[in-house]
């Protein structure tokens, strides 16, 4: 359980620093705070993760789910520092607006999940490769080193460092059994970050200057504000937020064998919303679904709730000892690329897997996948596609995910839901021996349909 729980906090823990890093640096804080808004966000990170593992009352999804720091809020929150002319009141507004959003979202979570009942098998397969193919340009980033900038970004070290991580999770896959064969990529990410030690990549400054012991004090930045226009940006960031997170839901529930209803999604959405508007009390940013994780549970198939709640508690430890945090940052990106490939290419298997269930013989549901395919996948060729519309449009716009999926159900809902247009699909039940045309047998051929 620990060591499974700690893989699950080396595959999400770049994902959960890298927003508190970018919107810290666009405030200006030192170094020393930076420290302190990282851990902050590991803290609230682990916090939601209980919430959504082990839950309380109708809180929580109960699945093998990691919450974390939803990137999707990056863009709004640099735009509100940018509008804020007092860069100390900045995080301070993002973090009032994140609590009404919160608020607002968990008021809305049991209406938000009725939309269940619109994610069919061609609906949730094809939003579950989605996930998966958005994530690997996150891998290729990550394998190519830790600064886009750099000179040596995506040199031959880095990418080799990225294959050998990758080959070593494979070669344990398949030549391993047991425990050894269950946290693969945890021994890789220990090997690979061994053998880029006599590359000069692995920094361990961050551990030699941590201190033991840090608690994330409330509103350490100020008491919370509340700007009508940042309420407005997260408010739109929580809906796409809720819409990703059934996504995840929806996938993790069939890799789990355990589909998630109406009632799971409501809970679930209720720990993310919940989880998000208690987190700035912290000093955490909004909260939400991890897909990266969905990928770990498919691949390991450790599909325990209570091994993800043990990598929430590691995250909580983390941000109440930050030396311990800095040590899962050792690990350098391009080892972090490599084990990506194979957990993000994964979630994007097991999209596949249940496309295969959605009856694509049927010429309606081939066109539903190929559409939402492709405009869910536009965001991730042409970053810059959406570049002339409006900058509320544009957080929505430019998540392939929620893209994706509000194509995928809008298109099920015209071809497969509206009107007696799917005369070309019918399906007849078939008539037992010696049984003639009656009302019982329309009515079973119509419960087919």
């Amino acid at each position: 359980m620990l060591t499974s729980g700690l893989q699950h906090v080396a595959a999400m823990y770049a994902g959960v620093v890298a927003p508190p890093l970018i919107v810290g640096a666009a405030v200006g804080l030192s170094g020393t705070e930076l420290t302190f808004l990282t851990g902050a966000s590991l803290f609230t990170a682990g916090l939601a993760t209980f919430l959504q593992t082990l839950g309380i009352w109708k809180i929580g999804a109960k699945l093998p789910f990691v919450n974390g720091v939803t990137f999707a809020g990056v863009a709004p929150m640099l735009a509100i520092v940018d509008t804020t002319e007092n860069k100390a009141d900045a995080l301070p507004v993002i973090f009032g607006a994140i609590i009404v959003a919160g608020l607002l979202g968990f008021a809305a979570a049991p209406f938000f999940s009725r939309l269940v009942r619109f994610f069919p098998p061609v609906v949730t397969g094809t939003v579950i490769t989605l996930i998966g193919v958005s994530l690997l340009p996150v891998a290729f980033g990550w394998a190519q080193g830790p600064n886009p900038k750099a000179a040596d970004y995506g040199s031959t070290t880095y990418l080799s460092l990225a294959g050998i991580t990758l080959v070593v999770v494979l070669l344990l896959r398949r030549f391993t059994r047991g425990f050894l064969k269950q946290v693969a990529v945890l021994v890789g990410l220990v090997l690979g970050t061994l053998i880029a030690i006599p590359f000069g990549v692995t920094d361990f400054s961050p551990v030699q200057e941590a201190d033991i012991v840090g608690f994330p004090t409330p509103f350490h930045f100020g008491a919370p504000q509340f700007a009508l226009a940042a309420i407005i940006s997260m408010c739109v960031v929580m809906l796409v937020s809720m819409t990703e997170s059934t996504a995840d839901m929806l996938a993790l529930g069939e890799i789990v064998e355990r589909p998630a209803d109406e009632k799971t999604i409501a809970a679930g959405l209720r720990a993310d919303t919940l989880g998000s508007a208690l987190s700035p009390l912290f000093n955490g940013f909004m909260c939400s679904a991890f897909a990266q994780n969905i990928g770990l549970v498919a691949m390991t198939r450790i599909r325990s709730r209570f091994v993800v709640a043990c990598g929430g508690g590691f995250l909580v430890l983390m941000g109440l000892s930050p030396v311990a945090a800095s040590l899962i940052s050792v690990v350098p990106r391009p080892v972090l690329g490599g084990a990506g490939v194979v957990l993000f290419g994964s979630v994007a298997a097991s999209g596949i897997q249940t496309l295969v269930k959605a009856g694509l013989e049927k010429d309606n549901n081939v066109l539903i996948v190929a559409v939402s395919l492709a405009v869910g996948i536009i965001p991730i060729t042409k970053p810059d596609f959406y570049h002339a519309f409006p900058e509320t449009a544009q957080i929505i716009l430019d998540s392939g995910i929620s893209t994706g999926c509000v194509a995928a159900v809008l298109l099920n809902v015209v071809f497969n839901h509206l009107g007696r247009g799917r005369d070309d699909d019918e399906v007849t039940a078939p008539m037992e021996p010696g049984e003639e045309i009656s009302g019982s047998a329309t009515a079973k051929a119509a419960h087919a349909h």
